[in-house]
């Protein structure tokens, strides 16, 4: 199934756009604050297209019962199904993601305010922000990698890599 070159772009700038900004750039830097700013937006223009668009991209293709995220955390470790869409518990990664880029833009936006200017507990909130979206995206390429290679499902082939 060929995936829509949306998601495929949005996907690797998001997670490329991640890597420098939490692992490469000075915190509260020039460049740092420019890409918060630019991941934020791309995080918006997908919210849009998610609600504009239909076939991949759209979000009314999210399962997000909540009864059937344990059930796709179970299946990890036995046989997994494969899914069209994203299963529960990748639906609601997607869901978590994109509200942690946006509060983190929030938040880095607020620490430039007079108001909020050097506040302590505005900067730990925004630090601690970043390092749950870090934790969630390593979450997510274990569960890929697991999905991939123990169970056979080429998840990587649809987001764009491999044959």
């Amino acid at each position: 199934m060929k995936r829509h070159l949306l998601i495929r772009c949005f996907h690797w700038l998001l997670a490329l756009g991640i890597v420098l900004n939490y692992g490469f750039l000075e915190s509260g830097g020039d460049l740092h604050e420019w890409l918060g700013w630019a991941l934020g937006a791309l995080v918006l223009l997908r919210v849009l297209a998610g609600f504009t668009t239909s076939g991949d991209a759209s979000f009314a293709r999210l399962n997000l019962a909540p009864r059937l995220v344990l059930q796709d955390l179970r299946n990890l470790a036995g046989d997994y199904p494969d899914h069209d869409d994203h299963s529960a518990a990748g639906s609601w990664m997607i869901v978590l993601i994109l509200t942690l880029v946006v509060l983190l833009a929030v938040t880095g936006w607020m620490q430039d305010l007079d108001a909020f200017w050097g506040e302590d507990w505005l900067q730990n909130i925004h630090e601690w922000l970043a390092n749950s979206l870090v934790a969630l995206a390593g979450l997510h390429v274990l569960a890929v990698g697991i999905i991939q290679f123990r169970h056979g499902i080429p998840l990587l082939r649809r987001i764009g890599l491999g044959r």
